[in-house]
């Protein structure tokens, strides 16, 4: 999978200019680059149907590599002053000399994709976490995914919003990604049954 675009939200303080900050996006270009399908091809092809494939399983390289390579945790929540974030898990954690970084990858529609941003924002300012980091898919890949996933497309207008957000420090960091190529040689992405958000 590629990176075609980054995105900081806000970056303020101390924390945007350290040697922890500068790891973290290590990792996550890192972990990115090595998230692949079909899993274990070691490039990222997407079957080429509108609204075809599901989302969830796409973050399971990204987050095993973050874990079993970077050293960050797995799914979870800091282990203290969890106020904002008792809202859900996040998908990998890493905790640096300077506070907590959060990760999420989006894998549900574009109210989610809110729900996920003004969580990492409020919880940055409450100085649970020093950094967020979200994923999300570019508008080249969107469409062969579940309808309404959230994508960078429709969280673009409210950005500048968001950067207006009173942290002191911190740094929230969106993270735009597209498929390598596509082909219908491959298996479609399996979508989640639960009938509620896409997966």
């Amino acid at each position: 999978m590629k990176i075609v675009e980054t995105l900081d939200v806000f970056t303020r303080g101390s924390f945007a200019t350290s040697p922890e900050w500068a790891r973290v996006q290590r990792d996550v270009e890192r972990a990115i680059k090595a998230t692949d399908w079909p899993h274990g091809s070691g490039s990222f092809t997407i079957y080429p149907e509108k609204h075809g494939n599901g989302v969830v399983p796409i973050k399971l390289p990204c987050v095993a590599t973050l874990i079993d390579k970077c050293g960050w945790s797995r799914e979870g929540l800091p282990p203290e002053k969890a106020k904002t974030l008792k809202t859900g898990n996040l998908d990998a954690l890493l905790e640096t000399s300077a506070g907590w970084v959060g990760l999420e990858w989006e894998t549900g529609n574009i109210s989610s994709s809110h729900r996920a941003l003004n969580k990492l924002i409020q919880a940055i300012g409450r100085g649970e976490l020093v950094g967020g980091v979200l994923v999300v898919p570019s508008d080249k890949l969107a469409p062969w995914l579940t309808d309404r996933i959230g994508n960078i497309r429709e969280l673009r207008p409210y950005l500048d919003g968001w950067a207006k957000w009173p942290v002191e420090n911190g740094v929230l960091h969106i993270v735009v990604v597209e498929q390598d190529a596509e082909s219908v040689n491959v298996p479609k992405i399996p979508k989640g049954k639960d009938g509620r958000a896409p997966k």
